[in-house]
């Protein structure tokens, strides 16, 4: 296995990370966190700015963000937003960028990816190890999530010591708060503690989670969901998932569990899915469950020994040149996707619904017609259609929001008064 190593393209990183929040709906968090939170999303603000967005008093500005310079969570610097004709330039607050490196490392089957951040959001190195597209052992997967942070952190000429925080996030029922995996589609194993195991074995504090709220994570802290309240966020790749966030916040459930979308029932004693059950959403609509079908399509000489990816780019290729049978079967998981977005807006009710994953490609699966019979299926059907996006980050996307997992725990520390 090689591991590829790339400079992130620091020209296109947006200013500021992390959820914009009204100042009304951050008054139960600490006034120094919510400081700091709200330097962190602006990328630079001034003191007097500060003030006027949290309505507290210059003198209160003035103290806290003392503290928070001398922690070496602030620094200060000019103003690139405003110009002086006189005087003493004016000078604005940001994040101490070397506060604090930050990996987010999502793992998948086919290939692991990584992303080093610093404090402030931005990007510094990235890595990606390809892998045998099979299932392993919990070790074998550590063993190569460590021959990624190694190759990544070399680039930047950093040691684990250096990093304050790895998120680290995978496919399955995963539990952030307790960092319990339950079960993977990847795994042999199942109902092991991922965050403890990891922890011991890079030496360094880890954030676990399922991929799906990886995605809603990168779109809450990097993307289109940075000022949303409320929205949603639907993967389809090698499973179907989801995350929800309510006022600016990734809602997990009791136990870290919910919003398992793609474990949904549709159809009783359906088809089989990979979690062992059957009649799931995503046994309709998955990568495994197009490559399932697609042998009713194309040429059975050239898919034997077709690795599921080549299948699934020789269907789509065909549905596109016309080939009636190979169209029925995005035809098909167009209309459970269809389904399964209806339950989403008849349960939530989200303004947004953001599509994504590597099957965004093929656009049988959020065509007109799909999204249409989605609005008709809805109880606000003769009000406006629900908000659908899709949104393709690339390879990356998990892996920033496997950075914003990192991230977020400095965050957390801060809300509860911890350094």
């Amino acid at each position: 296995m090689n591991v590829e190593i790339s400079q992130p393209d620091l020209a296109e990183t947006p200013v500021g990370c992390g959820p914009i929040r009204p100042e009304a709906e951050t008054l139960s968090d600490s006034l120094r966190y919510r400081v700091f939170e709200s330097v962190r999303s602006a990328g630079q603000i001034s003191r007097s700015d500060l003030a006027k967005c949290l309505r507290v008093s210059p003198a209160s500005i003035t103290t806290l963000v003392g503290e928070l310079l001398d922690l070496g969570l602030l620094r200060e610097s000019s103003d690139t937003t405003r110009s002086s004709a006189r005087g003493r330039p004016p000078v604005a607050l940001s994040v101490q960028p070397d506060a604090g490196y930050f990996v987010g490392i999502k793992l998948a089957r086919a290939q692991h990816t990584a992303l080093l951040v610093d404090a402030a959001g931005r990007p510094l190195a990235q890595a990606s190890l390809a892998c045998q597209p099979r299932r392993r052992s919990i070790a074998q997967v550590l063993e190569e999530t460590g021959q990624v942070l190694d190759a990544l952190l070399a680039q930047a000429e950093l040691a684990r010591s250096d990093v304050a925080c790895i998120g680290l996030g995978m496919p399955g029922m995963i539990d952030h708060a307790s960092g319990q995996m339950v079960w993977s589609p990847m795994l042999t194993d199942a109902d092991m503690p991922l965050r403890t195991l990891a922890e011991d074995t890079f030496g360094v504090p880890v954030a676990v989670d399922n991929d799906a709220n990886l995605v809603t994570l990168a779109e809450l802290w990097f993307g289109k969901g940075r000022a949303m309240a409320d929205f949603a966020v639907v993967t389809i790749e090698q499973g179907v998932g989801m995350g929800l966030v309510i006022n600016h916040r990734l809602y997990r459930g009791a136990g870290s569990l919910g919003m398992e979308i793609g474990h949904t029932k549709v159809q009783m004693d359906g088809a089989l899915c990979q979690c062992g059950q059957r009649g799931c959403l995503e046994a309709y609509i998955a990568d495994y469950a197009l490559v399932r079908e697609a042998s009713t399509a194309l040429d059975p000489t050239n898919t034997d020994a077709a690795a599921p990816d080549v299948m699934l780019q020789q269907l789509y290729e065909q549905a596109k040149a016309g080939n009636e049978a190979a169209r029925v079967i995005f035809r098909r998981a167009g209309r459970f996707l269809a389904l399964g977005l209806a339950n989403v807006v008849n349960l939530f009710d989200p303004p947004l619904i953001i599509l994504a994953g590597e099957r965004m490609q093929y656009d049988y699966l959020y065509a007109d017609e799909v999204l249409r019979e989605m609005h008709e299926m809805t109880l606000n059907r003769m009000t406006t259609p629900q908000k659908v996006e899709t949104h393709a980050w690339g390879d990356l996307m998990w892996a920033h929001g496997a950075a914003a997992l990192a991230l977020s725990e400095i965050a957390d520390a801060m809300a509860e008064g911890r350094r």
